[in-house]
């Protein structure tokens, strides 16, 4: 599956992207202040390939890998219906304003309508207003019902 959005093509990633999608995914990691870890961020990545747990999109410009997202599989109780947690997104920032970040939201929501899923949900810190305003661009609404907790397990 490929979409073509002002000069960015975005295609879904295989194992084969590997490392392409390592230092994207290590410099994402360190956008939200964990320390570098290549090594680990391809083991983290290999094992999603591996057991199919998450879908990844690559954003190109010009050749150059540029971006990610990652979509992880779950499922609404209420609706009784696929969902797709959009984990990760992630444009270097020389690329930002291209396009890009609006491109790969576009194939994810693509992907899950293709896949029958009813909707994608996604979480930012409440201080990244500029993913806020592209998230909201594209359509997508913070949620005003719900609150989200969380516990730390280790």
């Amino acid at each position: 599956m490929s979409v073509i959005t002002r000069a960015v093509q975005i295609r879904q990633a295989s194992v084969e992207d590997l490392d392409l999608l390592v230092p994207l995914f290590d410099a994402y990691r360190q956008f939200y202040r964990y320390r570098s870890d290549p090594e680990g961020a391809r083991r983290f990545l290999l094992d999603r390939f591996s057991h199919n747990q998450s879908i990844i999109f690559l954003a190109f410009a010009d050749s150059a890998v540029v971006g990610f997202t990652q979509l992880y599989p779950s499922f609404s109780s209420g609706a009784m219906a696929r969902i797709f947690v959009l984990n990760d997104l992630f444009v270097v920032p020389e690329a930002r304003r291209s396009g890009a970040g609006s491109a790969l939201l576009e194939a994810a929501a693509r992907y899950g309508r293709r896949v029958g899923a009813v909707r994608l949900v996604l979480s930012t810190e409440l201080t990244n207003t500029t993913a806020q305003s592209v998230y909201e661009t594209a359509g997508w609404r913070r949620d005003t019902v719900f609150c989200t907790y969380e516990l730390a397990l280790g």
